[in-house]
């Protein structure tokens, strides 16, 4: 007994790393898709750089609502594999593609003649208007490839294969490196398109990342399509529903906050910009812990097993803490050298150094606030969560934020601060949930 109790928690641990390893390398490779953007724009000045950013931000909104699919798609498909209901977790997994496609031609319709007007909206100048505008159409005509890529690997997470969508986004890293260089600079005999050049390498990267996990999905039996099921239908948007507004209020809110800091100027936008792609570094061992820790409570309640689902959470919780911690030591000790990797502007560097440093105080809570969030979706609380993104983002960070620029006139240090007050409120309030939670109910 002494035996089995010892060894555990380590197979237990062993599979966290198993399933959060790929997810994390899955998502820092996503998000450098961003990030070499950034990286390979900033060549062409602070108004390329904040253009992108902008494309960024309203790819970021658009997603909200695939990831509420996503995540509705993840945890039906793991709670039916983890009861061994595997012919019923195929048809979710068809029929999360085919709302993926109906969904994907009303937004690309809508991003492609609408989306340019953003940057216009949210006060940035002209120069900016008009490189976005031609990023933003660009990448949503085709926006096809970004959301089959995201609900494809969400069907194979549940399942417990996270490899598979990480060999994917790698592959799109590679080809958005290889593609991006010369459509914007216009290498080996290529016109130089400047930002509409990396929204075509985003575009062609992805399709060739999208086609690889649909072949691979349809040759492991993990999809079957069929006459849409109510039962299976109802599941996936239950839980779905509520992670589509608490990404809608998380994505809004971060766009009402972007405009506070737009109204300290291109540099102070262009600081802030490169100090959330290196700081969305930070998030990648969080999120990776947060989707492990989604699916393997899924599949535990599927199976009936609550306490492996507990020891689940906490092994998560325990790995996200130590990267995490680690990354907050990185930010406060380099950040101008961080910075500086991305560009040479001293301002630039000044003032995101400081958003590095008051970032670096952010990761416990954000460590928390990823699994604990991650354990809760895995039952299939995805309202409570819902609930407390939308009082965090717009309670807080937003009305803060507002007061802060608008209101007392005071300076961009304290407006990025306000951000610290919102994490720990959520860090708080997810894990007193999960403490409160009684997984007899959800089984």
């Amino acid at each position: 007994m002494t035996r089995t109790r010892h060894h555990k928690p380590v197979s237990i641990r062993r599979n966290v790393v198993r399933l959060s390893l790929p997810v994390l390398l899955s998502s820092l490779f996503q998000r450098l898709v961003g990030i070499v953007d950034i990286f390979l724009t900033g060549g062409l000045g602070a108004a390329a750089v904040a253009a992108a950013g902008l494309g960024q931000l309203l790819m970021f909104v658009t997603m909200t609502v695939f990831w509420g699919l996503s995540t509705g798609t993840t945890v039906v498909v793991a709670h039916l594999s983890g009861a061994g209901r595997m012919e019923e977790a195929r048809k979710a997994g068809g029929i999360a593609i085919l709302g993926c496609l109906l969904m994907t031609g009303v937004a690309s319709l809508a991003g492609s003649i609408w989306g340019g007007d953003v940057a216009r909206l949210m006060g940035a100048q002209a120069d900016v208007q008009a490189l976005a505008g031609d990023y933003i159409r660009l990448v949503f005509l085709w926006l096809i490839w970004t959301t089959g890529l995201n609900v494809l690997s969400a069907i194979m997470h549940g399942r417990g294969d996270t490899r598979t969508p990480m060999e994917a986004i790698i592959l799109v890293n590679i080809l958005h490196v290889l593609i991006a260089w010369p459509l914007i600079y216009g290498k080996f005999g290529l016109p130089a398109l400047g930002v509409k050049g990396a929204a075509i390498a985003i575009n062609l990267s992805e399709c060739a990342g999208c086609s690889y996990l649909l072949v691979q999905a349809l040759r492991r039996g993990s999809i079957s399509f069929g006459r849409p099921i109510g039962e299976l239908c109802g599941r996936i948007w239950r839980v779905g529903w509520p992670v589509a507004l608490e990404r809608i209020a998380q994505q809004s809110g971060q766009l009402f906050y972007s405009s506070f800091i737009i109204g300290y100027g291109t540099t102070a936008y262009a600081a802030h910009q490169i100090g959330l792609s290196i700081e969305s570094l930070s998030f990648m061992p969080g999120a990776g812990m947060g989707i492990a820790a989604a699916t393997l409570m899924g599949q535990a309640l599927g199976a009936g097993k609550l306490r492996r689902a507990r020891i689940s959470h906490a092994e998560a919780l325990r790995l996200a803490l130590g990267v995490m911690t680690a990354m907050a030591l990185l930010f406060l000790l380099v950040p101008g050298f961080l910075i500086g990797l991305f560009s040479s502007d001293l301002q630039v560097i000044e003032q995101g150094s400081v958003f590095l440093r008051l970032v670096a105080f952010a990761q416990i809570p954000l460590a928390v606030s990823f699994v604990y969030a991650g354990s809760l979706r895995g039952t299939g609380d995805t309202f409570y969560v819902f609930m407390v993104t939308l009082v965090a983002m717009w309670g807080i960070r937003v009305a803060f934020s507002w007061m802060a620029a608008r209101w007392l006139d005071l300076s961009l240090y304290a407006v990025w601060g306000v951000f610290l007050i919102d994490w720990y409120f959520r860090g708080a309030a997810f894990a007193w949930r999960y403490h409160k939670r009684d997984l007899h109910s959800v089984v």
